[in-house]
């Protein structure tokens, strides 16, 4: 029979890539998510049957437990950008994997992989970062077999980064944006899936391994090759760490009085903090060359998907190939 592996956010960004990884190994794959209905996306992953959406809230224990039952490896893909209702940075991703990583040791569950992500620090003043380390530690003390990935900013076709910067062009001749000097290290949503699919059969030894793609490049930098791709021309404006502090704090009190009437997905104070530091692979650690993944560039995967946004969609092309008709 099959093995079979339950991703906990099978069905998210990262996830769903995973989760057709593992389908096409030949593996049985339970997708644990909050709203089964939102992900029958993924069924046809694999044959009938193969690849199944299950309810799972991973803050109650019974939950948990109950999708894991029989499973040979688990794959925790939960995290959140923002805190909103009950989904709080310590309930998610601190308390969150560590219990999925408590009760896969109580199941006897042979193998685990956790999608972390780099800046992952206890000692943060960011609440994101410090509950991603928080939740490394306590996924390590229960299974310390387990691999954790700790990706860069991580793009393709379904991410949050690119699409959002890009859509925001459309709106007027200024792109702004908060520590336009920082420095990021995307890499591909399909290799951080390849690593884990590595890790799940067993082909990675234990241990944190950070993912970046073969380009660094700063925030500003990424936007200047995002409009490219897009064939679009606009003014990239930094926007001052203290201004940007003023706006996450003014948005994230509007949120609280309207008692999450209005969510805010414009800027977090969190998400200000995190911007101050870079976010690139560390010198010393573990990475893509070590599990023998070659990562693709940028270069290589945008167009494939950010072409809607160009002045004239599918046609932009067909328009620039006419200009150099003569008559």
């Amino acid at each position: 029979m099959s093995k079979l592996v339950t991703i906990y956010g099978g069905s998210g960004f990262v996830g769903r890539y995973i989760t057709r990884r593992m389908a096409k190994a030949g593996w049985r794959v339970r997708v644990a998510v909050r709203r089964p209905n939102e992900a029958i996306f993924v069924k046809p992953y694999g044959v009938v049957g193969q690849v199944e959406p299950v309810f799972c809230n991973i803050r109650d224990d019974a939950s948990v437990r109950a999708v894991m039952a029989g499973a040979d490896a688990v794959v925790n893909c939960v995290g959140i950008l923002a805190e909103s209702g009950k989904n709080q940075y310590d309930a998610v991703q601190a308390e969150g994997p560590e219990r999925i990583a408590r009760i896969a040791a109580e199941q006897g569950v042979a193998q685990m992989v956790h999608v972390s992500a780099i800046g992952a620090d206890e000692g943060s003043e960011s609440d994101y970062a410090r509950t991603k380390a928080e939740g490394e530690a306590g996924v390590q003390a229960h299974m310390p077999g387990a691999v954790i990935l700790r990706p860069s900013i991580v793009f393709g076709a379904e991410d949050q980064f690119f699409n959002r910067f890009a859509s925001m062009t459309r709106l007027g001749p200024v792109l702004p944006v908060v520590g336009a000097e920082t420095r990021f290290q995307p890499v591909y949503v399909d290799d951080v899936a390849k690593a884990a699919e590595l890790a799940l059969t067993g082909s990675a030894p234990a241990g944190v391994y950070e993912l970046g793609g073969p380009e660094v490049d700063s925030f500003r930098g990424l936007m200047h090759r995002m409009l490219g791709v897009i064939h679009r021309r606009r003014l990239v404006v930094n926007v001052p760490f203290f201004a940007a502090r003023i706006m996450g704090f003014s948005f994230d009190m509007l949120q609280a009085v309207t008692f999450g009437l209005f969510s805010n997905t414009l800027i977090t104070r969190d998400q200000v903090r995190n911007l101050a530091s870079d976010n690139v692979v560390a010198e010393d650690a573990k990475g893509f060359a070590d599990l023998g993944i070659t990562p693709v560039t940028m270069g290589s995967v945008l167009p494939d998907y950010l072409w809607r946004f160009r002045p004239s969609g599918q046609y932009d092309a067909i328009k620039e190939s006419a200009k150099n008709l003569r008559t």
